[in-house]
């Protein structure tokens, strides 16, 4: 079993303090910039585009990844102590309110390029970089030692020193391993298949892809709510099955001009 004992603060000074989670989040956005710049130069849309594009994602994810959080997990909490909403540094993000953040903001984003970039052809690049993303939040949880997994007996269980002691399944490992899967196979697929694939497409596999395996994965984790406990299915589960049904529908969808591959 592997101990896990990893402090959250890189370093600190007086009451500053320069944790992972914030890193990790970071070089999300600086490798997905990168990423896209590739995108953009390759099929030869604006640099000026692409920084704007940056700023609605940036504010859309931090947005909705707060509201999501608030809003699907403590909306009693909130509604009722609204000022709490603001204090991000004290945690709570949401992925499932990310994502909303993000294809609101786009599409806002896509409206004011005059049909230069349709949203549908945004959102498939953008799947690319959002699983990339996932990978590297997922790691900065790891390092927070928080939403952990089950207690599990297994050789490849982690001992969280800073939570309990208990040998627990690194549900946090599970997902960031399965995200990054997820960004080479679309990365695969974005520069094999790109000119064949209908508008879409790849969209509908990041839905089904990252939402499909988080259903999966959230058998393997503590609840992150009381609430949660007396559920069937946890908030995550829940919030995952109307993604992956979206993604099969954007897999699926009849198209005239473009071959589904």
């Amino acid at each position: 079993m592997i101990e896990w004992n990893v402090s959250p603060e890189i370093f600190s000074i007086g009451p500053f303090s320069i944790r992972w989670y914030g890193v990790l989040f970071a070089i999300a956005f600086v490798v997905g910039y990168q990423i896209m710049h590739w995108v953009f130069k390759k099929e030869n849309k604006p640099e000026d585009d692409l920084n704007d594009g940056i700023m609605y994602m940036f504010f859309g994810t931090v947005i909705g990844a707060r509201l999501g959080h608030c809003l699907f997990y403590s909306p009693a909490y909130y509604l009722s102590h609204p000022i709490e909403i603001f204090k991000i540094w004290q945690g709570g993000l949401a992925s499932h309110g990310a994502v909303i953040g993000i294809l609101l903001a786009i599409y806002f984003y896509s409206k004011t390029r005059k049909n230069n970039q349709p949203y549908l052809w945004v959102l498939d690049r953008l799947g690319i970089v959002v699983a990339l993303g996932g990978f590297f939040i997922r790691i900065g949880n790891l390092l927070n030692s928080e939403i952990i997994g089950k207690a599990a007996n297994l050789p490849w269980s982690f001992i969280f020193v800073k939570t309990d002691r208990i040998p627990r399944h690194p549900a946090q490992l599970y997902e960031a391993i399965a995200y990054l899967i997820t960004f080479f196979i679309l990365l695969f697929l974005y520069k094999k298949k790109i000119a064949k694939l209908k508008q879409g497409f790849l969209f509908g596999c990041f839905m089904v892809l990252v939402f499909g395996f988080r259903f999966f994965v959230e058998f393997f984790k503590e609840a992150q709510e009381t609430f949660e406990k007396s559920m069937i299915l946890n908030m995550g589960q829940l919030l995952s099955i109307p993604c992956v049904l979206i993604g099969i529908y954007f897999i699926f969808r009849k198209v005239k001009d473009k071959a589904v591959l």
